[in-house]
């Protein structure tokens, strides 16, 4: 929607959709292994060294219900709300930390070099939303949110390759949340735009 509208009002309503690009495997393999990573720490009752390295394991723990957590982790039914009119809006966390009664979104990113100053902003509408959904389904949650980022440094002699993390506090924001999901709502009710990009142009 942010990309192109018209992209987004064609492929919401069923008309075209754009071609998506060529997904690389090594995140996925990355996402595949830190969950199982976690979900060993999750079942001695403990964080990983990432979590507290960074003085943020106080009073902290990982959501420990298996059968949610799996729901949520899911890509095709993740953390799902449906509003009174049938519109549904869902997203897949990579995890959940508690802290009391709230929880707290601990999301996975890797990448190939060293944090910019602007990398974690990207991925704040992402974060925002997830908060929103949790909301909506009755939970609460923090005011703020992990992002936890691996960035490979170097390859040993026996050939492991060697991460170093970042983890990255932010502030959340529903509201901008809701907002997005209100114009997503309004711009699919309203007629197809017609400024199109280079994948929609003649579409």
């Amino acid at each position: 929607m942010q990309e192109c509208p018209r992209c987004f009002w064609l492929a919401q309503h069923k008309v075209w959709k754009r071609p998506s690009g060529i997904f690389p495997s090594l995140p996925s393999g990355m996402d595949k292994i830190l969950k199982i990573h976690f979900d060993k720490f999750r079942d001695k009752k403990q964080l990983p060294p990432e979590i507290c390295e960074n003085g943020e394991c106080k009073n902290m723990k990982l959501f420990d219900d298996k059968d949610k957590m799996k729901i949520w982790q899911s890509n095709f039914k993740g953390v799902s709300w449906i509003d009174k009119k049938g519109n549904e809006l869902h997203g897949a966390v990579d995890n959940i930390l508690v802290k009391g009664k709230k929880l707290i979104v601990l999301d996975y990113k890797t990448r190939g070099y060293a944090l910019k100053d602007d990398t974690a902003e990207h991925y704040r509408l992402q974060q925002n939303i997830y908060n929103f959904l949790l909301r909506k389904n009755g939970y609460e949650t923090e005011d703020y949110f992990f992002l936890l980022f691996y960035v490979p440094k170097e390859v040993m002699s026996t050939g492991e390759v060697i991460f170093d993390t970042t983890l990255v506090k932010m502030k959340v924001d529903v509201k901008k949340a809701e907002k997005v999901w209100k114009d997503a709502l309004k711009m699919l009710n309203g007629a197809c735009p017609k400024k199109s990009c280079e994948w929609c142009d003649g579409k």
